[in-house]
């Protein structure tokens, strides 16, 4: 018999097993690890304690390891744990376990809004003329009302799964083609960085991208995991949802902005890191079982590993050649969704 853990904070509660605890608490063990292995290994070798020293502004390697190596590796935690999250919520919402926000054509919209404000507010040194809060506002926006035309254009007496890959599809196909226009409108200078951007990349992320990025995902994982019973209880059906008093078109709809909000954040600064939102729930999964109470958090942490070692890699593969995250998570993404397609193909 499974031992659980409950967790209750006023009106919200969290029930895990003991094996979920576990795995949670060696996932976060993990990621510490990768996050010092990450300030540690570049082109600047840098000890653990050299680290230790960098942190408090001490030592010569402090310049190397608090301005251009922990923002940046801080970006590439918050934003893989984000879209693995929202690739979770996404599969309980549409109940389809081949959803993500990648593939189902919601970043795309994140993309056409935040590379809007990067091509037609930036200078020449990519700076921006107007407030660094506007691009995730942008991303969110974007993501947002691609997300809700999907579903309400894919809604025929339910969300049948198939309509709505089929529009994801579209829709996707849509804002790359607005995307690509926007970039080839704007100025020249900004079109290697808006490309590189929709290809994944946490290269030069600064303090100030931190700055913006972390309240949005402060206040939005949380709700997340507060909310998570709530998706245990969605997957047994409409039915069910009414028995129990609740609105399933208003849940759809809060998890829906919820998951938009998640990756539009994430994709405001690291670009089209795709497949994290895909890859990460199914592995977690494997781990923890289908209760979101325990996925919600295994995913999330798994997705902030799988992109730091993404970026990792490539950062010091061919260094000082850099290849964009996006790019590794793509390499491995890619062909394992081709095997869910190939498994589920029934």
């Amino acid at each position: 018999m499974k031992r659980y853990f409950p967790l209750r904070i006023g009106r919200f509660s969290l029930m895990m097993d003991t094996k979920a605890v576990f795995v949670i608490s060696l996932l976060i063990i993990v990621s510490f690890a990768v996050l010092v292995g990450s300030l540690t290994i570049g082109e600047t070798p840098t000890s653990f304690l050299d680290v230790i020293k960098g942190l408090f502004g001490m030592g010569e390697n402090s310049f190397v390891i608090m301005t251009l190596r922990f923002p940046r590796v801080l970006i590439a935690l918050l934003s893989g744990a984000a879209l693995a999250m929202a690739g979770a919520i996404l599969q309980a919402v549409i109940r389809n376990p081949l959803a993500s926000p990648d593939i189902i054509g919601v970043t795309g919209g994140a993309s056409a809004g935040a590379v809007l404000v990067i091509t037609f507010f930036g200078d020449i040194s990519s700076n921006l003329s107007v407030s660094l809060f506007w691009v995730p506002l942008a991303a969110f926006l974007g993501a947002g009302s691609i997300g809700l035309l999907i579903y309400l254009l894919s809604w025929k007496k339910g969300v049948s799964p198939f309509r709505l890959v089929l529009m994801g599809i579209g829709f996707y196909t849509a804002t790359q083609a607005l995307t690509n226009l926007i970039i080839l409108m704007g100025p020249v200078f900004q079109a290697s960085q808006a490309k590189m951007w929709i290809t994944g990349t946490v290269y030069g992320s600064n303090w100030d991208q931190v700055a913006v990025l972390w309240p949005w995902l402060s206040i939005l994982i949380p709700v997340a995991l507060l909310f998570a019973r709530h998706l245990n209880v969605g997957q047994l059906g409409e039915d069910v949802i009414k028995g129990l008093g609740g609105n399933s078109s208003r849940q759809r709809i809060f998890f829906l902005l919820l998951s938009t909000g998640l990756a539009g954040s994430a994709f405001a600064f690291a670009g089209g890191i795709s497949f994290v939102g895909l890859i990460a729930p199914h592995a977690a999964r494997r781990l923890v079982g289908a209760s979101y109470e325990a996925l919600l958090p295994v995913s999330g942490l798994l997705g902030a590993i799988f992109v730091m070692v993404a970026d990792l890699l490539g950062r010091t593969l061919m260094a000082p050649l850099e290849i964009p995250a996006g790019v590794f998570t793509a390499v491995i993404g890619a062909p394992y969704f081709i095997y869910l397609l190939i498994r589920n193909r029934n």
